[in-house]
């Protein structure tokens, strides 16, 4: 059975919160690694019954009330994350992002960046919230570190949006294609 980068966010998440119902991990991939690996809601609560299958975890249904299933590590799969954790190998990082996409498309560069500025603004403070809120049992776990990558992301992803729209070049550009956001349009001029 292939590992993927899912199963092991659901290793991961399993290590971290003990035996946890698909909502239970649901809930934690919102509030950890889909700030770094996003992962397809409809993959990601088919992978803990894969795992099953291949030997990583274990499952209990309860026997009353919601008869949620319960899931949990087995030897195995601590053995396959520690594995895959310890190993240098890692796969080149992608960027998928969908402004960038529309801007070579043609897009409004200005307007596409503005937007994704204010997502991650609100996706920096998000972070800073979560490592305010840790507990010293998480303070020294790849949790923190984690979170730290992100803010750091986030900080310089705004960074680098905040020089393009500061471009002397861009807002130039704008003027002469007469689109009514630069000096021109502030003071009636033309």
């Amino acid at each position: 059975m292939r590992l993927t980068g899912t199963s092991f966010a659901v290793l991961s998440l399993l290590r971290l919160l003990g035996d946890a119902t698909p909502y239970d991990l649901k809930q934690a991939l919102e509030q950890s690694v889909e700030n770094f690996w996003p992962v397809p809601h409809t993959t990601f609560y088919a992978e803990p019954e894969r795992l099953v299958r291949g030997g990583y975890l274990s499952v209990q249904q309860e026997q009353s009330g919601r008869r949620r299933k319960v899931y949990s590590l087995t030897d195995s799969g601590r053995h396959a994350l520690r594995e895959w954790a310890s190993s240098a190998e890692l796969q080149p990082p992608q960027l998928r992002e969908e402004a960038a996409l529309k801007v070579f498309a043609g897009g409004d560069p200005v307007a596409l960046f503005e937007q994704r500025r204010s997502y991650h603004a609100a996706k920096l403070a998000e972070l800073e919230g979560y490592l305010a809120g840790l507990d010293d049992e998480w303070g020294d776990s790849g949790v923190r570190a984690s979170l730290l990558i992100g803010i750091n992301y986030e900080r310089l992803l705004l960074e680098a949006i905040d020089r393009y729209l500061a471009d002397p070049a861009l807002a130039a550009r704008r003027i002469e294609a007469g689109d009514g956001t630069g000096p021109q349009a502030a003071t009636g001029s033309s």
